[in-house]
């Protein structure tokens, strides 16, 4: 089905670290409108889908998501990985600290962990495809 190549695409080398920054970004990971809700948003609605072009449409979709997922991932562990205490007591990424270390989480930007509830899927194909726009549409 699917080849997966153990690097990215682009490749993600932050030699910084920024836990304010890597907090922010967690949200793109495990929020609302995050990456894996997308995945799991599409992956989801395709089985409703009226034919076998938007089923297999909104499957490309929902795997690419997923790779999405991936590079955000890299992205929080390289911003907080090399963080001193101090840096992480001192920013917001503190209290995410307190229960998952510089482990990648899906959560959001308060610390609320992922739920289904942030997911739509009606069954009717217009319904879906309106709510991925108003999802995907939403900025940070």
């Amino acid at each position: 089905m699917w080849q997966y190549q153990k690097f990215l695409e682009f490749p993600i080398n932050i030699k910084t670290p920024n836990p304010k920054l890597a907090n922010f970004i967690i949200s793109q990971y495990g929020g609302p409108n995050g990456e894996l809700g997308a995945a799991m948003r599409y992956l989801s609605q395709r089985f409703s889908m009226p034919n076998e072009v938007t089923r297999s449409t909104l499957n490309d979709i929902g795997t690419e998501e997923l790779a999405h997922l991936e590079m955000v991932g890299t992205l929080v562990r390289q911003l907080a990985k090399n963080a001193t205490t101090g840096q992480i007591e001192n920013s917001p990424l503190a209290q995410y600290f307190m229960d998952h270390g510089r482990g990648v989480y899906p959560a959001d930007a308060s610390g609320n962990p992922w739920n289904a509830a942030t997911i739509a899927v009606s069954s009717d194909p217009i319904t879906d495809l309106v709510e991925d726009l108003a999802a995907d549409g939403t900025t940070v």
